[in-house]
């Protein structure tokens, strides 16, 4: 049977008054335009290019000015190439980024 990935629903604006950001403060570092991100919190579909920076930025706490082009072509290879050694690297990271919270 073939992957079928389910698209999560976000709900950006629970999202935003947890993280006590307005409109232009927390769609800005998305790229996104005030009256944008006011038209997909008030349901319109939200493309899933901008849903994926939403949970990078918002929900993950992911600096994305940080990642660099080779960082993220390193890790589709680990994925696509090396699983097992992607998966061991993913468990090993979150288990260090516990102990160093």
């Amino acid at each position: 049977m073939a992957n079928v990935k389910t698209i999560e629903k976000i709900d950006a604006r629970e999202i935003r008054r947890k993280l006590g950001l307005n409109q232009q403060q927390f769609w800005s570092t998305l790229g996104v335009t005030q009256s944008g991100g006011s038209r997909y919190e008030s349901g319109r579909n939200m493309p899933k290019p901008v849903r994926e920076l939403l949970r990078l930025v918002h929900v993950e706490q992911i600096d994305i000015k940080s990642i660099k082009r080779e960082d993220w072509e390193i890790v589709e290879y680990l994925r696509s190439q090396e699983p097992e050694l992607f998966k061991s690297l993913k468990k090993s990271a979150r288990s260090y980024a516990k102990k160093a919270a």
